[in-house]
């Protein structure tokens, strides 16, 4: 008989609930290290059911205990909000609500990744961090011109040779002259180091299955292909483009009573480096796609710039997921041209 297990997990300890028709409920909590998950992993089932919240531990937790049961699910919080509202927050408490909705099989999945995506996906976070840093220094660097009254574009202090032309051409004061000092050598360093992130990032992406199927579409580049793969994981969870769409954060909100039904702005759920990856790469492939363009400005003429690009995104969206499930490389993504051996 199926047994259905809810796990609060903690840095530390984790707590446990086991449900079980015509049982009394077994609650207990164990320490994550010094023997407790190996003695929580020998009392498994082959039958047993468990569900845990994503947490940073949570990816280590379910590898360590899938091969010995027969499902388990890793809870998207952010569609899961019955634990973060409810008035009796114990991790008791939690760990039955978790069992019990499990049980019922309601509970919202987060699709789960193999440790190699994960680690690429981390690679790719601190790269995005390390970039924003370096915009926000470069961003410093032009408020300073700025604070002198001096009209400096700020694309052209992203290049080595650039930044050192105008600084050179101001007679700057000797507390600013550190500050630029220290502040070229901070950039110099992140963008050395950026660059070793993206070498690593689409060597590791080449062996990834899909990848060659998405750069084969004009404006996804080796980078691009890597957000995309880490962040779609395994293309057979999304029963249709809409589900992509909806884990991307890219579809309206929506709020419906009775005969009323309104909908909004994008949701914007789920990672913000794939969304902006996706809108990146949309911008680069209307240009060289005629149906992808005239959808554009379709659509830009009637609602706008704004919505005009998700809507196009949303069309390239489609496109990658038919791209991936149907196992198709582009010979010529303009006209929609596949190589003939990827027909389907």
């Amino acid at each position: 008989m199926t047994r259905y297990i809810g796990v609060d997990l903690h840095t530390n300890n984790f707590t446990t609930c086991i449900l079980q028709e015509g049982q009394e409920d077994i609650i207990q909590t164990l320490p994550l290290q010094n023997g407790g998950l190996e003695q929580f992993i020998r009392k498994l089932q082959t039958e047993d059911e468990i569900a845990v919240e994503a947490t940073g531990n949570a990816s280590h937790f379910c590898r360590q205990v899938k091969p010995y049961v027969k499902r388990v699910v890793i809870i998207a919080p952010w569609q899961f909000e019955v634990i973060r509202r409810s008035v009796k927050k114990t991790d008791r408490h939690d760990a039955r609500t978790i069992a019990f909705f499990l049980s019922k099989d309601m509970l919202p999945e987060a699709h789960q990744k193999d440790e190699g995506k994960e680690q690429l996906a981390s690679l790719i976070a601190t790269r995005d961090q390390l970039v924003k840093l370096r915009v926000s220094l470069l961003g410093k660097v032009h408020g300073m011109f700025v604070r002198h009254g001096l009209k400096v574009k700020k694309e052209v202090l992203t290049s080595q040779k650039g930044f050192n032309t105008h600084v050179a051409s101001y007679a700057w004061s000797p507390l600013e002259k550190i500050e630029l000092e220290i502040i070229q050598s901070q950039l110099n360093s992140l963008l050395e180091n950026i660059k070793k992130l993206e070498k690593e990032i689409k060597a590791f992406a080449q062996i990834l299955k899909g990848y060659d199927n998405l750069i084969s579409i004009k404006g996804i580049g080796p980078l691009s292909a890597a957000v995309m793969l880490t962040h779609i994981a395994q293309i057979e969870d999304f029963k249709d483009p809409g589900k992509l769409a909806a884990y991307f954060g890219i579809t309206p909100r929506v709020s419906q009573s009775n005969a009323t039904c309104t909908t909004g702005r994008i949701t914007k759920r789920g990672n913000k480096i794939a969304r902006t990856t996706l809108v990146q790469c949309t911008l680069i492939a209307k240009r060289y796609s005629p149906y992808l363009n005239n959808f554009y400005e379709k659509i830009k003429a009637k609602r706008g710039t704004g919505k005009a690009i998700i809507a196009t995104a949303r069309k390239l969206l489609n496109t990658i997921f038919y791209t991936l499930k149907n196992n198709w490389v582009f010979e010529d993504f303009t006209k929609f041209k596949f190589k003939s051996c990827n027909q389907s």
